[in-house]
């Protein structure tokens, strides 16, 4: 991996990194490619991209949204852990709930927690529809993140639940991002949250467009909601 040139793009948005951080950032990109040939984790696969359009725009999060670096931290339908891993790299004291449906992807997390020694990291096998239900997850959460998943309406309903009263949702977009807003509002008033903003950045070099939506928990999410596994995307608020 080209230390050099992730230490220059991350410098742009003013975020500095140890010798620690650049060697976790190094393994964890070997170990993605390395795994990526047993079973589809990234189509992205060139060092570059992966640098500008794994690391770097998971790290946009701490851009958009002043964090106090000791959050508790959900990440939902993380895949091979983006945002989260990134952003536990830079935060190394929050704690890191890594999410997703898929028990491959799951089993290659947990061995990047393992290799990389993150603390008060895991990676939880489940669905939203059914962990936003559960005591223990439900909100519980200071920072909920999620990207690529869904669309807005039903991307709130899946990560909502799980933000703690004044907590925030931020919801990782690419150019759309004020439209989808827009859209997702009936379903932000539904299960309690209420748009902030939407934070607009270019990716380096490529120049790609990225979004964040800061979604504020407001209100109480309704018992009713998450709706059972399959619901929401079938029929989004």
């Amino acid at each position: 991996m080209d230390k050099e040139f992730l230490t220059r793009v991350f410098s742009t948005i003013d975020i500095s990194l140890t010798e620690q951080q650049l060697a976790q950032f190094e393994m964890y990109m070997t170990e993605l490619l390395s795994w990526n040939n047993k079973f589809n984790l990234t189509a992205i696969t060139e060092e570059k991209m992966v640098i500008i359009k794994h690391f770097y725009d998971s790290a946009l999060g701490l851009k958009a949204w002043n964090w106090t670096g000791e959050e508790k931290v959900l990440d939902l339908g993380t895949g091979a852990g983006f945002p989260g891993i990134p952003l536990k790299i830079i935060c190394p004291e929050i704690q890191v709930t890594l999410v997703d449906s898929l028990q491959k992807r799951v089993g290659f997390l947990q061995y990047i927690i393992e290799t990389l020694s993150l603390t008060q990291t895991e990676a939880v096998h489940g669905r939203a529809e059914e962990l936003g239900q559960d005591k223990l997850c439900r909100e519980k959460f200071d920072i909920v993140v999620s990207r690529a998943v869904a669309g807005l309406p039903v991307l709130v309903e899946y990560c909502l639940p799980f933000v703690k009263m004044g907590g925030v949702f931020l919801a990782y977009k690419g150019p759309e991002g004020e439209e989808e807003s827009q859209a997702g509002a009936k379903a932000m008033a539904a299960l309690g949250g209420k748009a902030v903003r939407t934070e607009s950045f270019l990716l380096p070099e490529e120049l790609s467009k990225r979004t964040i939506i800061i979604i504020k928990k407001v209100k109480r999410t309704p018992t009713g909601y998450p709706r059972k596994p399959g619901t929401p995307a079938k029929k989004p608020l």
